[in-house]
């Protein structure tokens, strides 16, 4: 595929990132679900963040809502707090390990759990009044027709809100996303839900507030998006079959691992730099 339209030179899509794939992803959360809620959403996704990303997504009392790639739950708390019923909302993930977490708590007691491909929802047309997904996108080797799919399932008039990561501008910082997963421009995620087909697409740009609105070193929840489904059924964009499939089971075991291990060290990197940020929120003095 062609580089995205407003994306930096050689950033072709078609270059997946080392925890990209599927496979390498269901195992990287395979471990990464034991900590997940205590090590990497107090650095990059706060529950100010969610109450802020969230809040263009329009959710309220009555609505059928979709968490796609919601993991061990805490964006599916945040639609709950916006007023939707657990009821009333179905959350699915490919990592069963992380389902498993969302299960426990005692917020999403009612919500129902599905284990599915973002590229391929197990969902009928037209069934949701709202889709949204938090840190997902970032693992889908296809995130087109990722976001076609959410036009797909939500009805006409509904909105579509995704959350996800922004690439880095400063060198080292762009070397270990791109080492790690896919790090969109906010150029690409326009692009990409206007091809979908949606309307009146919006970007709002978040961040932890000790980042004092900096972006250089990119954020894994940088931005929300949101576009409106302008008339009924699936998407105008035809993208032919789906290249790619879930899998547990790698098919080079010995390639898998090196893939594997190094695109973890790109994720230990963004371990470090909210802690960086961090310190230097608490050292420097602030201007203004």
């Amino acid at each position: 595929r062609a580089a995205a339209a407003g994306a930096p030179p050689g950033r072709e899509l078609s270059r997946l990132r080392l925890i990209q794939h599927k496979t390498e992803a269901y195992w990287f959360y395979r471990f990464l679900s034991i900590v997940y809620d205590k090590v990497v959403n107090p650095g990059h996704w706060t529950e100010d963040m969610r109450e802020d990303a969230l809040e263009p997504a329009g959710l309220e009392a009555g609505m059928k809502v979709c968490d796609v790639g919601g993991g061990t739950g805490f964006s599916t708390i945040g639609i709950v707090k916006q007023g939707v019923a657990p009821g009333d909302i179905t959350l699915m993930d490919q990592s069963d390990h992380q389902l498993a977490k969302a299960a426990q708590k005692p917020e999403l007691q009612g919500v129902t759990i599905v284990q599915g491909d973002a590229e391929a929802l197990p969902f009928s047309f037209d069934q949701f009044d709202a889709y949204v997904s938090c840190g997902s996108i970032e693992y889908w080797p296809d995130p087109q027709r990722g976001i076609c799919e959410a036009y797909r399932v939500i009805k006409e008039g509904s909105t579509a809100c995704l959350v996800g990561p922004v690439h880095p501008t400063y060198p080292l910082s762009r070397l270990m996303a791109d080492l790690w997963m896919l790090f969109p421009t906010e150029e690409e995620y326009v692009e990409w839900f206007t091809a979908a087909g949606f309307e009146n697409v919006q970007l709002k740009r978040i961040g932890p507030k000790w980042y004092r609105g900096e972006r250089g070193h990119g954020l894994i929840m940088g931005c929300s998006v949101t576009g409106v489904k302008p008339r009924p059924g699936g998407s105008p964009l035809n993208l032919g079959p789906k290249q790619e499939d879930s899998s547990a089971k790698p098919s080079n075991p010995f390639i898998f691992l090196l893939r594997l291990v190094l695109g973890t060290l790109g994720g230990f990197y963004y371990f470090l730099v909210p802690i960086y940020m961090w310190l230097k929120d608490k050292i420097l003095p602030r201007q203004g």
